[in-house]
């Protein structure tokens, strides 16, 4: 069947702005012992836990009075389960809660006193361990499980905290720690904690040790061996994030994977998980990030052969893996270039079992673009990696070469992989071919390429899109007269660069809450990240020349090109006053610019109405600006 002929970037597609409103998100799931299953759901702006029953039952909505969602920086630990439990924390009171997943009403647990997240049941039932942070200062704190005595800071001197885990004894404890200006990807240490029980009151902390890690490795993860021997943890002391195991009575490190992939991922979150002990002690599943894929492996513990797990279907994106308590499977949130995200269950022989879809899937597979792992030459000769997407419809082609949307990812420390892309997917359904830019300083290709951004932000990401653009150019796979660039947060501090260092390269440009003022980032930005620009920039004041020269706001009159910024009102990453202050430039020189301000939204969009005008504002900005133009 031929195709109707029609042109690049005007293809009626069926990813409407309405259907990218109305999906639906998954962040974290979790077991309980008795073959419950707990996961998160972002349902425009709330956050909704559901309870799958063991028995067959359907699945449903633990209650209807809480929006869920952590408030300890980017958020993340959202719940946790344990003993027929979940403990959540509330979005709005920062409190945590406990609710039984059978029935019962929910009730605090915590007072309204600062933020909670990351809330870790101990095995016996009693305790409550979770990472909480008043006042700008960050702990480890505890409290009874039921809630009735107060809280007690635990471990407390450190900048930040993350990822605690109990052992099976209910004594003994392991966390995460670092200190500024390190960012949890440049050097983090794991600590194991001792614990001693009065005979009134919470128990007491009796020591403290490192067990690894330093100013310049990064560990993720820690996890004790069902047995309690072992402490399993993901460190990056070679290169690249693997996962190690550490003997508790010998007090020797073993290395469990080897090849030259990510086993781990950069914490921008509390209770992110790449791997899972099986119950049965001798395995250990875990995801393995490599050229772009993550795919699901086992690790034999006393052989130590690791191998895949062939999958029945295309699943190249798995996140938050979880090992059910019968050792026979595992549930994890997965997607694919053509598959949106999903709960799924993975048997040991690969099958798999849809739990819950994101979408309606109404959209035929057919329709949705698969990507290409791409490199290509950088303005220095170094290598540049990227995913690459031609334009694709079902029923419609183009003549001559289709326009690029370039996409820069956050972070800056970020990666784009092959995952359930709609936003790639809605231009490339009209016509547009889309390449995310992994530039140099993006995750997944080992510590060296990680750090390769330091002291380059607003260099090695700007050459790289632009270097990118040419070698698809050069190839003559897009147009190179009806280039577009696109990115948010660190990605659109690279669009506004862009812009500014190559005017008329790209034919507009799209910036979603992007940073104009490296200056007023460092002093205004939440304590994350306040002092993640002394090594992406330098330490101030010494740096101050560099910090003028990226930030874009002092050379806007180099922005030439038509600019569409979008920015919510409560973002407190990025204030709003970094685009205010953008737009004000671009109105008094008479560039062709659209600003749209979002009431209630922060630092990404999660409310449906805004995520609709988005994408239809964004689709008639680049139609007068780039098609028509």
């Amino acid at each position: 069947m031929s195709k109707t002929i029609l042109q690049y970037g005007l293809w009626q597609s069926p990813i409407t702005p309405v259907s990218l409103s109305r999906g639906i998100s998954f962040s974290d799931l979790a077991w309980d012992a008795d073959g419950t299953l707990v996961w998160r759901e972002g349902r425009s702006d709330r956050g909704v836990l559901v309870v799958l029953p063991p028995d067959g039952q359907a699945a449903r909505d633990l209650n209807s009075d809480f929006s869920v969602r952590a408030g300890v920086g980017y958020g993340g630990g959202d719940f946790g389960v344990g003993n027929g439990k979940v403990y959540f924390v509330d979005a709005g009171s920062k409190r945590i809660y406990c609710q039984p997943l059978s029935t019962g009403a929910a009730r605090p647990v915590t007072p309204a006193f600062g933020a909670a997240a990351a809330p870790k049941l101990s095995p016996d039932g009693r305790w409550l361990l979770y990472v909480h942070t008043y006042e700008g200062q960050d702990a480890l704190a505890i409290v009874d499980a039921q809630g009735a005595s107060w809280p007690a800071r635990l471990v407390s001197g450190s900048d930040f905290y993350m990822q605690p885990a109990w052992h099976p004894e209910s004594r003994r404890f392991a966390y995460i720690a670092w200190d500024h200006p390190n960012m949890p990807w440049d050097g983090t240490v794991l600590y194991l904690g001792q614990l001693s029980q009065p005979a009134q009151g919470l128990p007491l902390l009796e020591g403290v040790e490192a067990v690894c890690g330093s100013e310049s490795v990064s560990i993720f993860q820690p996890e004790f061996s069902p047995d309690g021997r072992q402490l399993a943890y993901v460190s990056d002391q070679t290169g690249w994030w693997q996962l190690y195991l550490y003997d508790l009575e010998t007090h020797q490190h073993r290395q469990l994977t080897f090849d030259p992939a990510e086993c781990g991922l950069p914490a921008w979150v509390q209770g992110l998980r790449t791997y899972s002990f099986s119950p049965d002690e001798g395995t250990v599943f875990f995801i393995r990030s490599q050229a772009g894929v993550k795919s699901l492996w086992q690790v034999d513990l006393v052989g130590g052969q690791a191998q895949p797990v062939q999958l029945n279907q295309d699943y190249t994106s798995l996140d938050q893996l979880a090992a059910a308590p019968d050792g026979q499977q595992v549930a994890v949130i997965a997607s694919g270039a053509r598959t949106p995200d999903r709960v799924i269950l993975i048997n040991r022989a690969g099958k798999t079992r849809v739990l819950r879809r994101s979408v309606s899937e109404d959209v035929s597979p057919a329709a949705y673009a698969v990507p290409e792992h791409i490199s290509w030459p950088g303005m220095d000769g170094g290598t540049v990696y990227g995913l690459f997407y031609q334009p694709l419809h079902e029923n419609l082609a183009g003549r001559g070469s289709p326009p690029l949307m370039v996409h820069i990812h956050g972070g800056p420390t970020g990666q784009r992989i092959v995952d359930f892309n709609l936003d790639a997917q809605f231009y490339t359904s009209r016509g547009y071919a889309f390449l995310d830019v992994n530039y140099r300083g993006s995750a997944g290709y080992g510590r060296q390429y990680r750090d390769m951004l330091r002291g380059n932000w607003g260099i090695y990401d700007v050459q790289d899109a632009v270097s990118g653009a040419r070698a698809l150019v050069g190839k003559g796979l897009v147009d190179g007269e009806r280039l577009v660039i696109t990115g948010g947060s660190a990605g659109g501090f690279t669009v506004l660069k862009v812009l500014e260092d190559y005017p008329g390269f790209f034919k507009a440009g799209i910036c979603l809450f992007g940073v104009s003022n490296q200056f007023t980032l460092a002093s205004d930005t939440h304590k994350f990240e306040a002092h993640y620009s002394d090594s992406l920039l330098g330490s101030l004041p010494e740096a101050a020349a560099v910090y003028r020269e990226r930030s874009p706001i002092f050379f806007a009159d180099r922005i030439k090109d038509p600019l569409a910024v979008f920015q919510g009102e409560e973002d407190v990453v990025v204030p709003r006053a970094q685009s205010d202050e953008l737009v004000e430039a671009l109105r008094k020189r008479g560039v062709p610019h659209e600003y749209h301000l979002y009431p209630g939204e922060g630092h990404g969009f999660r409310k449906s109405e805004t995520i609709e005008h988005f994408y239809k504002t964004v689709e008639k900005f680049l139609r007068q600006y780039v098609i028509f133009a």
